[in-house]
């Protein structure tokens, strides 16, 4: 459990930081308003926390589903059709002096 609260609060902040700080922001108005008797507070928050909610998950319904299989469009052929060029050989001659 420890170690998967850490992990889920970091992925759903680095997908959509600024919906997850308005819920963040919420949900410490309603626990402050809720703790501390101002009810006007915790009705904020728990708006402002719900309605970010409600647009996260409008949001995660508009996105289009991604393709099963990216199409791979290979620029060369995988082997070559020309003819491998001759291996050069350096002549041993020494040189004029």
């Amino acid at each position: 459990m420890n170690a998967v609260l850490p992990r889920f609060l970091k992925s759903a902040y680095r997908k959509e930081p600024l919906i997850s700080a308005f819920i963040t922001m919420g949900i410490v108005d309603a626990l402050i308003g809720g703790l501390d008797d101002s009810w006007s507070l915790f009705t904020f928050g728990l708006g402002t926390a719900g309605i970010a909610l409600a647009f996260k998950l409008w949001r995660m319904q508009q996105r289009p589903s991604l393709p099963e299989e990216p199409v791979v469009q290979y620029y060369l052929p995988p082997q070559s059709s020309a003819d491998p060029l001759p291996v050069l050989k350096v002549s041993k001659k020494k040189p004029r002096q």
